[in-house]
């Protein structure tokens, strides 16, 4: 899968979200990616829930077409935060 792809399927599955997937080592591994994403909807959730909730968002493509995904979760206030 591509990185676009994935960006898709998490936006769509997760409300309100943004999400960057790129590879963040071999551009020619299209096994593994890695991904920022920042939805409202981890407010009030551990890191277990947030990733479970990308992962819910992914689907089987988790088992089928990702071997692996380097995971970033944040609320927007979080991530805006790290910003500054």
């Amino acid at each position: 899968m591509t990185p676009e792809e994935v960006e898709r399927l998490i936006e769509d599955g997760i409300a309100d979200c943004e999400a960057d997937v790129f590879r963040p080592r071999n551009p020619d591994d299209d096994t593994h990616l890695a991904a920022v994403v920042v939805s409202p909807a981890f407010e009030g959730q551990s890191l277990v829930q947030q990733h479970q909730l990308v992962y819910d968002a992914l689907g089987d493509h988790m088992t089928r077409d990702i071997h692996a995904l380097e995971l970033k979760t944040f609320t927007p206030e979080e991530y805006a935060e790290r910003a500054e």
